[in-house]
């Protein structure tokens, strides 16, 4: 007889399992679970406003919102197409999270005034005028999205300028006057979202003639005829410029138009244009532009530039001719771009690397020759006069940093204000303050020869933030100012300066129990004015302790973390442990043995935190260092040698101090710190169980590189092999707890890569959970996802490190103490 067929609703369990019988096998979808209470209270308080300052430093905005969207707002139609992820909705890049409202204040104080938005908009962002007399918003609602106009001495009478604004490809850029904003629409004559075809028209096909184009493993590329129609349906736009008066004025023809930028005049718009073809292996910024120069009814110009697709580029090279073409700040129309001198390959010899062109209207001369630099250039800041520009570049051979000073107008050797490892974050000066001039270009702060510089301030230590001002003249540096000790206080605004006397500043203070607030700080009197005042969200967790750890590994490499211990923790409580890390990658040991991060910034638990397990009675390892020091060619050799052994040093200390016991340890990471958690479960025993988020475990599926791994599998097989995990499953007999979001954009790291290692551990007879997360990216969003995630890390440790089981080592230890003869 046959046995009737049994049809369960989609949102059941589907588990089969008998307590008396091992392995125990469980599949289908769940429904979501949540956490212990602790942790939902904690994850579920809303944060504290975000504050906007405007650029005169008068006004603050007040930008609030929730701790967490939920499921639905992440479950709304998203496409995926040449790399981006748009909300047809909306118009524009695809958001997860929005804020919920704005209130504008003056920066000393008074009462804060609500800015109105529509019954059920969405705050998608805030952009204030370089003249800071207004600020625009955009919102998304059912019917689009929309551009706002506010002025700041009227903030309850917000101005609509459109309902068709298209963000699609960018945003928008206010005008030098301040008087009106260059935005992309949506066409007035864009016809209704092309309909996939029924019936293929054929097969798609790709086709390569031998030319040598390694790329990475980009997602949500397009993949057949209709998908170029919808990226081409919903990128094409009109550029409009929207008065803050309410006049409206469209310049030239709708394009795919992904930057316009006015110039400093005003009278030119510089535009970039995506063209066909377009390209199933690459993203829509590797497509064919035009980099062209309208004038201000969209009339064109000058052709700067017809860039190819940027196909057959070597790893970690550079497109030919052309590159970050941008206005000069501190000139009314003259272009600046980049050029390789090297083909554009990392791997040739030159002399130099790179230079930069310049090309002024009426743009009728070829473009002349600005300065070379021997390494690739990175970016140019001007000073407060336009023919001195600090130019930064980056030797790629020695992961190395350079920032010159270049004089225009002569033909002096450009004099050196850094000179540095990417990684040495000890001798970083900081970075050069920059301010809008009148026309909103930023350029440096400069009082005299000064200009200033705001930095970290890494120390061993931990980071102790500063203000310091460097003479253009001298090239001297003199340290204004430096966040005291036992607390974490950072620079974050210029309000008032002049070169004979430190100036007055904004700056973020907090420590491990009060939160960030800001202050007006005189740096002349050491006055200090509280210019907020937020509360504590978490005010139940103020408890944990929080120190910095130094350590060594057995290499007398010099390692550190942060130790968090549970609030009410008594000493020489040994507890379990979780090791919490990602790799990162020197040329040394000095550089690889530096402190990052501070002891005594505010303790907080946001989203998806590993945090929360000190709610439940564990002691952490936050970011445990775990250098891989070597030749940037070669250093993956020996990763994992490396991890092992920084992993165990982690555990030493830990148990050295007191706090930990050695046999109840877990490890986990998130993207490469996932890929670390297998690497270790497969090569070491130090740990019980690991957590292992959105990582990446198959490396022949990344080919062409990943992190910093340069040689293409063909070249490294050994390598690629040897550091995959999923090579390694038959050898995972910890048990394994993997998170992965089915939507998953990263580079790298499709949600095959852990499918294919649950199945690989799975098969091998190992210990394992995935768990994937419906609309979910490489970070996850909504609530419900967010309290899930806590809910399966929690209990896979709580049953396999915190209640794991004697291993033989502790029980032979308790028999020797029970039977000592």
């Amino acid at each position: 007889m046959k046995r009737p067929s049994i049809c369960l609703p989609l949102m059941l369990s589907v588990v089969f399992m008998n307590s008396a019988i091992k392995p125990r096998i469980i599949f289908g979808q769940q429904a979501w679970r949540l956490p212990p209470r602790e942790v939902v209270e904690i994850i579920d308080a809303p944060p504290v406003p975000r504050v906007q300052i405007s650029p005169d430093r008068s006004w603050m905005l007040f930008i609030q919102r929730d701790a967490m969207p939920g499921i639905e707002a992440v479950s709304r139609r998203k496409l995926r197409l040449a790399g981006m992820r748009i909300d047809p909705a909306a118009n524009g890049p695809f958001l997860s999270r929005y804020d919920r409202g704005v209130s504008l204040r003056p920066r000393d104080g008074g009462q804060a005034i609500d800015v109105p938005l529509p019954d059920g908009a969405m705050l998608a962002s805030t952009s204030w005028s370089h003249r800071s007399s207004h600020f625009a918003l955009t919102t998304i609602t059912s019917a689009g999205q929309q551009l706002w106009i506010v002025a700041a001495d009227d903030p309850a009478r917000p101005r609509l300028l459109t309902d068709r604004l298209s963000t699609v490809t960018g945003g928008i850029q206010w005008s030098p006057d301040g008087q009106s904003i260059l935005c992309r629409t949506v066409p007035a004559d864009r016809a209704n979202e092309p309909v996939p075809p029924e019936v293929p028209a054929g097969p798609n096909v790709q086709e390569s003639s031998g030319n040598k184009s390694p790329t990475r493993t980009y997602q949500d590329l397009l993949t057949s005829p209709h998908d170029e129609a919808l990226f081409e349906h919903y990128a094409r736009n009109q550029l409009t410029l929207l008065g803050i008066d309410g006049s409206q004025k469209q310049i030239g023809d709708p394009a795919i138009i992904t930057s316009a930028e006015f110039s400093p005049s005003g009278r030119y718009v510089l535009v970039t244009t995506v063209q066909r073809p377009f390209s199933y292996l690459m993203t829509w910024s590797s497509f064919p532009q035009n980099i062209e120069v309208w004038d201000s009814d969209g009339g064109l110009v000058h052709l700067v530039a017809s860039v190819p697709m940027a196909e057959n580029i070597p790893i970690e090279g550079v497109r030919t001719g052309p590159r970050g073409v941008h206005w000069k700040a501190g000139e009314p129309e003259t272009l600046y771009w980049m050029e390789a001198l090297d083909g554009g390959d990392p791997n040739a010899t030159a002399p130099f690397r790179d230079r930069f062109m310049r090309l002024a209207a009426p743009f009728d001369e070829p473009p002349a020759e600005l300065l070379r630099t021997e390494h690739r250039a990175v970016n140019m800041t001007v000073m407060a006069d336009p023919s001195l520009v600090v130019v930064a570049e980056y030797d790629r051979d020695r992961r190395w940093v350079r920032t010159r000073l270049h004089n225009l107008e002569d033909d002096d050797e450009p004099r050196t204000l850094m000179d540095r490892s990417v990684r040495d974050h000890y001798n970083d000066p900081g970075s050069i303050v920059t301010v809008p001039d009148e026309t909103g270009f930023s350029r440096a702060l400069q009082d005299g020869d000064w200009i200033y510089r705001f930095g970290q301030g890494a120390s061993p230590k931990g980071n102790l933030p500063f203000v310091a001002r460097q003479n253009l003249t001298t090239l001297d540096t003199e340290r204004l100012w430096r966040c005291a000790d036992k607390t974490y206080e950072t620079p974050l605004a210029i309000v008032e300066s002049r070169n004979d006397r430190p100036p007055v500043i904004i700056t973020s203070h907090e420590t491990r129990t009060t939160p960030p607030n800001w202050f007006l700080r005189d740096l002349a009197s050491d006055e200090k004015t509280p210019l907020t005042q937020f509360e504590d969200p978490t005010p139940q967790i103020r408890g944990v302790k929080k120190q910095l750890v130094k350590y060594k590994r057995a290499d007398g490499v010099s390692l550190s973390a942060t130790l968090y211990l549970p609030a009410g923790y008594e000493r020489g409580e040994r507890l379990p442990l979780l090791v919490w890390a990602y790799p990162r990658e020197f040329n040394d040991p000095d550089t690889a043995g530096q402190i990052a991060g501070s002891p005594h910034q505010f303790v907080r638990m946001t989203g998806g935190t590993h945090l929360t397990f000190l709610t439940q009675g564990y002691a952490v390892m936050d970011s445990a260092t775990m250098p891989v020091i070597g030749d940037p060619e070669t250093m993956n050799d020996t990763f994992i040698e490396q991890i092992v052994s920084s992993a165990a040093a982690a555990i030493d200390k830990a148990v050295e101090m007191g706090v930990a016991d050695r046999h109840r340890a877990g490890v986990g990471g998130h993207s490469y710190g996932a890929f670390m958690t297998a690497n270790l479960l497969a090569h070491c025993d130090l740990f019980r169980a690991g957590i292992a988020r959105s990582g990446a475990y198959n490396r022949t599926l990344t080919p062409f590189g990943f992190q910093s791994e340069r040689r293409p599998f063909w070249e490294a097989k050994d390598i690629y092999f040897s550091i995959s995990p999923f090579m390694h499953a038959a050898k995972i007999n910890e048990p394994l707890l993997l998170i992965h979001g089915e939507a998953d954009n990263n580079s790298g790291t499709f949600p095959m890569q852990s499918q294919r290692m649950f199945q690989a551990v799975k098969g091998n007879g190992g210990t394992v959970r995935l768990v994937m997360l419906p609309n979910e990216s490489h970070g996850y969003r909504a609530r419900e996802s967010v309290l899930h995630t806590h809910a399966e890390m929690i209990n896979w440790f709580d049953k396999y490190v915190k209640n794991a089981e004697p291993i033989e080592e502790e029980m032979l230890e308790s028999e020797n103490d029970t039977n000592p003869g």
